[in-house]
């Protein structure tokens, strides 16, 4: 991975969660780095897009 890419990553995170970061209670800074850490690792592992050919079932 490249720094480039790692940077737009982060710099795409939700905003909340890089303020978070800064904040001095520390329960609200480790949801921050939660966040930022499921951010990263969803645009580095991205879900599988459904079969388009797949049919739907009716429930």
């Amino acid at each position: 991975m490249e720094r480039d890419s790692l940077s737009a990553i982060i710099l795409n995170s939700p905003a909340w969660a890089r303020v978070g970061l800064t904040m001095p209670d520390e329960r609200m800074r480790e949801r921050a780095a939660d966040a930022l850490a499921a951010s990263i690792i969803e645009k580095l592992n991205p879900a599988p897009e459904p079969d388009r050919n797949q049919l739907k079932l009716p429930l």
